[in-house]
């Protein structure tokens, strides 16, 4: 029940193979915008991540039918504020949310343009589904919410981004701070208010995929160590139930 350290570089690794070959095919069905937004919608390029993600839950006996990947159907979950929202990654069984997970990126050269959206949808996707949970949309066990974040690693994500003046100062904590370091702030605060049981956030580029891991209690270690622990937990509530 163990994914390996190399398993997961050679992921990344290949997140950014894929990235290109859908920019590619993007760019040739007139598809792409402005930078890199039509890759990143794209989605295939997490295709290697939801797949390493899925096997956690293959290992542990889970059926292939209960794990929906990123390449599959049936990714809508329902949501409060809205009807549904499609996560990359869902496990189901019987009637319990096992996992779902948000895998997303954000990329250069222009990354001010893309920033607030990513915020924006990793607080709106954990907040819809957990009152969604409040209101009795999934019956089963407390559903366990991932959160994966690859920052391209550039000159202009590590560079200190300025705050415009307002009506009322921001948080000191933000000045003076790049874009990778306001995501790590951004993820860390999301596990300190419960919003996602579990966050993963790197740094890489597709000069040097290699994974860096700017915060201790954000890293692949502690977010495998996460998701093996919800499915110990699951293990000793029956699941998942032999058919």
């Amino acid at each position: 029940m163990t994914v390996s350290r190399e398993e997961f570089e050679a992921a990344v690794a290949a997140y950014w193979d894929a990235k290109d070959t859908q920019r590619e095919l993007s760019s040739v069905r007139n598809a792409v915008g402005a930078g890199t937004a039509g890759s990143v919608r794209g989605g295939k390029h997490f295709d290697h991540i939801a797949l390493l993600l899925a096997k956690f839950f293959l290992d542990a006996g889970y059926a292939p039918e209960d794990i929906r990947v990123n390449t599959r159907q049936g990714l809508e979950l329902p949501g409060y504020y809205r009807p549904q929202k499609q996560w990359d990654l869902v496990v189901t069984h019987d009637n319990t949310l096992v996992a779902a997970f948000e895998l997303k990126a954000l990329g250069g050269p222009s990354f001010g343009n893309n920033y607030n959206n990513r915020v924006e949808e990793a607080l709106g996707s954990a907040i819809d589904l957990r009152r969604a949970a409040l209101a009795d949309a999934f019956p089963g066990e407390r559903p366990w919410l991932g959160y994966f974040f690859i920052m391209e690693d550039h000159p202009r994500s590590r560079t200190s981004v300025s705050v415009r003046k307002g009506p009322f100062p921001v948080e000191r904590i933000w000045l003076g701070k790049s874009y990778q370091d306001r995501f790590a702030i951004f993820c860390e605060r999301l596990m300190d208010e419960g919003l996602y049981d579990s966050v993963c956030y790197i740094t890489s580029s597709k000069e040097d995929p290699q994974p860096v891991e700017p915060v201790a209690g954000l890293d692949w270690r502690h977010f495998s160590a996460a998701i093996n622990a919800r499915i110990r937990y699951l293990q000793e509530l029956g699941l998942p139930r032999p058919w």
